[in-house]
């Protein structure tokens, strides 16, 4: 017998049962049974994550929630993909996403929302995180408390009352406040945090989204706020402690930030 990888478009290979199944895609392949079934899908994109991703992975598996992970690695050189590989073999709820190079956060929080959609069961709710431990996978279960009271995006927020963040530098306490201070100007939802990647999304919200987000790095976070409001979708925020890094270097470049202001400023 056969396990099949349940996408439509793609070139797809078969295995056999009890082996991880593999789906080429335009950008990468991804690897793992994409007939696993879950309620929570949770979102890891990854470069260079090797002295976290093992344990944040056993720490979200720990939950008391039937979850399926989804690393998305941008081919790290430091073997953060092996890592996740070596994880599968125990979790077989681990999918891995292996892009050919570095592309962004932007698409790969949309590689991720494809990839989820494209699943035979989609989780009914998805979570994005950081990989780097500055989002608690502890907190994820208040993540998915208001989902099940009729919101569509879920923000856990530094900034909303009961918010917090730690081990910040002053400068990039600074870089945040004025990123929102522009997000909010210009997108005009009612929330506090825009620039928070911690979030749970619901399955409708991103069927209905999906098409029209098409950011390449940070800006996906204000760009899927700004659809959720045109849209119509109850968006709620909860406190949050993001904690800076502790092991590996940050990602944010300065780049990146000038392409978060730009869309900001200029999207209409």
């Amino acid at each position: 017998m056969t396990t099949q990888a349940s996408y439509t478009t793609d070139s797809e290979f078969e295995t056999d049962i009890g082996r991880l199944s593999t789906t080429e895609k335009t950008n990468g392949c991804i690897e793992g049974d994409l007939n696993t079934r879950s309620e929570v899908g949770v979102i890891l994109p990854t470069y260079c994550e090797s002295a976290n991703v093992e344990k944040l992975i056993r720490e979200i598996e720990s939950l008391n929630l039937k979850t399926s992970i989804l690393v998305i690695d941008d081919s790290s050189p430091d073997g953060t993909a092996n890592i996740v590989r070596r994880l599968q073999q125990k979790y077989r709820s681990i999918l891995l996403y292996v892009r050919f190079k570095k592309t962004g956060l932007g698409t790969a929080i949309t590689d991720g929302f494809r990839t989820f959609l494209s699943l035979r069961h989609p989780p009914k709710y998805i979570i994005t995180m950081d990989a780097d431990y500055s989002h608690s996978p502890q907190e994820i279960p208040k993540l998915i408390k208001p989902m099940q009271h009729n919101s569509d995006l879920v923000i856990g927020s530094r900034y909303c009352e009961g918010g917090n963040t730690k081990n910040w530098s002053t400068m990039r306490l600074i870089i945040s406040k004025m990123a929102n201070l522009v997000a909010t100007l210009r997108i005009r939802a009612d929330v506090h945090d825009y620039t928070s990647g911690f979030r749970c999304y619901s399955l409708k919200l991103i069927e209905k989204t999906i098409g029209d987000l098409h950011s390449q790095t940070y800006e996906i976070q204000i760009e899927t706020i700004r659809q959720a409001r045109i849209k119509g979708f109850k968006i709620t925020e909860i406190p949050i402690t993001f904690v800076n890094r502790k092991k590996g270097k940050s990602k944010l470049s300065a780049n990146e930030i000038r392409q978060f202001i730009t869309y900001a400023i200029l999207k209409r």
